[in-house]
């Protein structure tokens, strides 16, 4: 982000959003480099229920780096949680105090991310060989935030048995007070895998989720992993408490639209349709552009807009290279938005999307 650029937060009172109980039935998953503000403010246009997580962000990083750059986020952008990355209860602990300053909705504890950076630096998914200490961070962060303190994990690491090891890990941070576990369903294989590799390599195992609900009835389990999408989300919210799309929503943001009306029971999210997503996006980017933000950094969160659709590869191609100059302005957005609309008026009737 851009030094000076406007960021705005959210503020906390008694009678803040913020203390809301939290609807965990779709989220969208936190994802490195992805996940930012713009992106989330941009997903937000689609659906108003779906749960938005932040990037990962190292709990050190939060005491001692720039918070506004760090956690400033668009009150539009509610309902959103943070993402903490981290193995020092008491530093985790004094990071979930500041994020709930800020007014994230949920503080969440990464032990998923099989990177070796985060080994290195002894959080992520190796800290899933040690439950003690998860319940250890997850205790004091309770202690210091009023909003939830969640936890996300896989099913296990390198030759943990993804059976009782998962129980046991799961069990012990319970007994700490964690009511949330969001579990992806792939192992994550610490060594001989690259982190790119264990989003994919790794088998997915969907049916472990669903039995560790079932074998604790009492916490709020979701699922995450493969998920492409919603009528996928509506068969295992048949076995799970709530459902977390990673890749699939990125990639194809605009099913999200979908999401308010069939996870939730509303009506349709608040765009009419793609046109209408990349309008109601224009206001926000032409605000981040006087701040100083590069349009790249806007445009390259919705290249998926139109995913699927014909003429899709001109629309990521026009904004790929065109929003990548130096000098693009918001006529880029402007131009792009006037060309697709002038191309829905020349096609044939087709079925209200």
């Amino acid at each position: 982000m851009a030094a000076g650029a406007r960021v705005w937060t959210a503020v906390m009172d008694e009678n803040s959003p913020t203390y809301a109980p939290v609807d965990r039935r779709f989220s969208v998953a936190p994802m490195m480099e992805w996940t930012d503000r713009h992106c989330r403010y941009f997903m937000r246009l689609m659906s108003s229920r779906a749960l938005l997580y932040t990037e990962m962000v190292t709990a050190a990083a939060v005491v001692h780096g720039d918070r506004t750059r760090l956690l400033g986020f668009d009150p539009a952008e509610q309902p959103v949680a943070l993402q903490l990355g981290g193995s020092d209860p008491a530093q985790l602990a004094a990071a979930a105090r500041i994020g709930e300053g800020f007014g994230y909705r949920e503080i969440n504890l990464n032990i998923g991310c099989p990177s070796d950076r985060v080994q290195s630096g002894r959080f992520g998914a190796c800290l899933m060989a040690e439950p003690d200490l998860v319940a250890r961070c997850v205790d004091a962060m309770q202690d210091a935030a009023g909003v939830p303190v969640t936890v996300k994990c896989r099913i296990g690491i390198d030759d943990q048995d993804a059976e009782q090891d998962l129980d046991r890990f799961v069990s012990a941070v319970a007994d700490a007070g964690c009511r949330t576990f969001i579990v992806h369903a792939r192992k994550a294989w610490l060594e001989g895998l690259s982190p790119k590799e264990n989003r994919d390599v790794p088998p997915l195992d969907h049916d472990r989720v669903h039995r560790l609900k079932r074998r604790f009835a009492g916490l709020e389990i979701c699922i995450n992993g493969g998920i492409e999408t919603v009528a996928e989300a509506e068969d295992h919210l048949a076995f799970v408490d709530g459902v977390m799309m990673g890749r699939a929503a990125y990639h194809n943001p605009y099913l999200l639209a979908e999401v308010d009306a069939r996870i939730f029971g509303e009506g349709r999210g608040p765009a009419r349709n793609r046109e209408d997503v990349l309008e109601r996006y224009i206001p926000y980017a032409e605000r981040e552009l006087a701040c100083g933000t590069r349009l790249h950094h806007l445009t390259r969160h919705i290249l998926g807009l139109y995913h699927g659709q014909p003429g899709a590869r001109a629309f990521r191609r026009r904004l790929s290279e065109e929003g990548a100059r130096s000098d693009a302005g918001i006529e880029v957005l402007k131009e792009c938005l006037a060309h697709l609309r002038d191309a829905r008026m020349h096609m044939p009737p087709v079925a209200a999307e």
